[in-house]
């Protein structure tokens, strides 16, 4: 057999088995994740604080954060807003990733991050306000 041919064909297996090593490792990351994730779940990815309010609920009163919670004076909403100037659906926090979203929902009165509007969908982060007519809304991490 040639030399060259051999060197090849050692080359090849080297890849080969580098390939393999990798895949391999890969695999593992991803199982000692996943079984790391089903040991500690999390009852809600986070909650949300409410800073003031003008009728109910109360300020001071700690509402779940689902991963995807609505927000508005209709009941069916997972957080109901006893408040004249919050929408029947007025706002939706989604958490995608690790990462939370609000959306306004067509609102009348509009939803404000930080004291600025929402203008289609914007990013927000633990300690970050939400305003919804006369309730402001913290959002929080969830307790352990």
């Amino acid at each position: 057999m040639d030399p060259v041919v051999l060197a090849i064909w050692i080359l090849r297996l080297a890849f080969l088995a580098l390939l393999y090593l990798f895949l391999g490792a890969v695999v593992r990351i991803l199982l000692r994740d996943l079984r790391a994730a089903a040991r500690e779940p999390l009852a809600s990815p986070g909650r949300l604080m409410v800073v003031a309010s003008t009728g109910e609920p109360s300020a001071g009163t700690i509402l779940a954060a689902d991963a995807v919670t609505t927000i508005g004076r209709d009941v069916n909403n997972a957080v109901v807003l006893d408040d004249p100037f919050v929408s029947g659906e007025h706002a939706v926090l989604t958490f995608r990733g690790r990462a939370w979203f609000v959306e306004d929902l067509d609102s009348t009165n509009g939803t404000f991050l930080n004291g600025e509007p929402v203008d289609g969908v914007a990013a927000l982060g633990f300690g970050d306000e939400l305003t919804l007519g006369g309730v402001r809304l913290r959002l929080e991490r969830p307790l352990r």
